[in-house]
Formats: C-alpha cells, sequence, structure tokens
C-alpha cells in the first residue's frame, strides 16, 4: 500500500508522530507546507496529522477540501490530532468528531495521539492563548478535578508522547 503522512506542527509533537508513523509503515513524509505539490491521488492512503488549537486541528481545512474526491477514489483516509490533553481525557473523542462533518466522520478514521506542551517553541501568540486559558482555570470557581489537573499540567513543559499511540493507526494502514 502506498501511504503517504502530511504534517502541520508547531512545536514538534505532530512531526514526532509523523515521523514514527512514516518509520513503521514506510509511508512518505511530508510537512503540510509542501503538500500543495503532492499528488494525493497517487496514494492509496493519506493520513494527515495536525495539532489542536482551540478545539481545531491545525491545517485541518485544507485536508477537509480533499476528502470528496479522495474518497469517492475509495482512498483509504486517516487524521491524527496532537494535543496536550492525556489520551484518557473524556472530551477527547468529542473534540476529534466536531472537527468534522457527519458526511466526512463517515469517510475519515481520526485518532488522538497526547503530545504536550513546548513553550520554548512555541509562538508569542499561542503562548499567549495559553497564559489566558491557564488563568481561566486556575480561577475558575467550580472547576472540576479534571480541569484543576490540566491547569496544574499547562503551566510549564511536558512531552507525554509515546510510540504506543500510532498502534491503532497502523492498524488502520492494513
Amino acid at each position: 500500500m502506498k501511504a503517504i503522512v502530511i504534517y502541520s506542527s508547531q512545536t514538534g509533537f505532530t512531526k514526532k508522530y509523523a515521523e514514527w508513523i512514516s518509520e513503521a509503515s514506510g509511508a512518505e513524509c511530508v510537512e503540510f507546507k509542501k503538500a500543495r505539490k503532492v499528488k494525493l491521488a497517487e496514494y492509496d492512503a493519506v493520513i494527515f496529522g495536525g495539532w489542536f488549537m482551540a478545539g481545531g486541528i491545525k491545517n485541518l481545512a485544507w485536508f477537509r477540501k480533499q476528502i470528496p474526491s479522495l474518497a469517492s477514489a475509495g482512498k483509504k483516509l486517516i487524521v491524527y490530532g496532537v494535543g496536550g490533553s492525556p489520551a484518557e481525557s473524556p472530551e477527547i473523542a468529542e473534540g476529534l468528531k466536531r472537527n468534522f462533518t457527519d458526511q466526512e466522520w463517515n469517510s475519515v478514521k481520526a485518532f488522538y495521539c497526547p503530545g504536550g506542551f513546548n513553550y520554548d517553541k512555541m509562538s508569542a501568540m499561542s503562548k499567549f492563548m495559553m497564559k489566558m486559558f491557564t488563568t481561566m482555570l486556575a480561577n475558575k470557581k467550580d472547576a472540576t478535578e479534571a480541569e484543576r489537573n490540566m491547569a496544574q499540567m499547562i503551566t510549564h513543559s511536558y512531552d507525554i508522547s509515546d510510540k504506543k499511540y500510532i498502534e491503532p493507526i497502523l492498524a488502520e494502514l492494513k
């Protein structure tokens, strides 16, 4: 099966997963900035990876435009979103689904891969947004335990990425 992994990464976690998927599957690996030059119709499987920002997967809009033609051609379509939440967070499944229409959701297999935060590699705007989010969570009067834990977790850089999270993606490629 000829496959390609296209990824959009800000701080390196999504790129790390793209490289792991590529190494394990033999798929070509291409950064999003170069994806417009790729002829996706030449591949049996197209995997898109992006990082979560404010509930959306970065650059997913571009991939979503490709879904109708690729799905009608019988291509395997996989999306993975990388975020700072642990994989067992209850909001993950709904967060993934919110990024697609019902029709797209039926054409794509979507996965979540926990990454982390690397404040040294974040843009100034991302750092600012995270500071605001952290402050909001910390000051929330009726915060749940999960929200309090998240507020504590995101105050500093951390890495919870693990190769085990690509296993379902690799299984889907077979």
